[in-house]
């Protein structure tokens, strides 16, 4: 990935805390015939391994998990907010006319080594975590839990999934917020996109 310095963020807290806050991963592995890509809802495990590990699940009527061997390599992208900036939301851009439109978003990329997890207790621990922590984030009264369905559904389930486990061995991360513009302008377009009605991407490029 191109990433200039002005856009390079490589503090793990601070990448660890995009992939929690947007859990939805791109997995790209090279597939039989071409590269292939999933989009999967990770668990992150930040405190095993050097670098930490991602674990997700796919159901079993996906190759991906035939396809793939332990050790290989596999890129997982963790995308935030984004958005199309307009020259015209620059102040600086009234006096010069000199500046162009561009895209702001924030980015992880996740380089790791891809294992299979084919057994019902480890996908049922990780399913389980799963719908907590994300029935958590619905503010329902009563969160929906596993519980809730007959136990021979849950298992039934269970054995229509597998599970995958990527221990990381690097983290890339690009913030591009405008950092190579002058702090009004960088402001200014920060608090259009406010008025637009993307306040992350314009706390984000505020706190650039």
């Amino acid at each position: 990935m191109y990433n200039p310095g002005h856009f390079e963020e490589s503090r793990a807290e601070v990448l660890h805390q995009l992939i929690r806050e947007h859990p939805l991963g791109t997995l790209v592995n090279r597939g039989p015939e071409w590269l292939d890509a999933n989009q999967l809802p990770f668990e992150l495990d930040a405190a095993e391994g050097t670098h930490g590990v991602l674990r997700a699940h796919v159901a079993r009527a996906n190759p991906l998990w035939q396809t793939v061997q332990d050790g290989d390599e596999a890129l997982v992208v963790f995308r935030a907010e984004q958005a199309y900036i307009s020259p015209n939301w620059y102040p600086g851009k009234h006096a010069s006319h000199l500046l162009v439109p561009t895209w702001n978003y924030r980015v992880v990329n996740v380089h790791g080594r891809i294992a299979i997890r084919d057994d019902e207790k480890y996908v049922r621990g990780l399913v389980a975590r799963l719908t907590r922590e994300h029935e958590a984030g619905t503010g329902d009264a009563r969160p929906w839990r596993m519980s809730d369905a007959p136990p021979e559904h849950i298992a039934n389930l269970l054995q229509a999934i597998v599970g995958i486990e990527i221990t990381v061995f690097a983290m890339v991360g690009k913030f591009k917020l405008s950092q190579n513009r002058d702090t009004r302008d960088r402001l200014g377009a920060a608090e259009e996109l406010r008025r637009r009605g993307n306040a992350a991407l314009a706390d984000a490029m505020r706190d650039a």
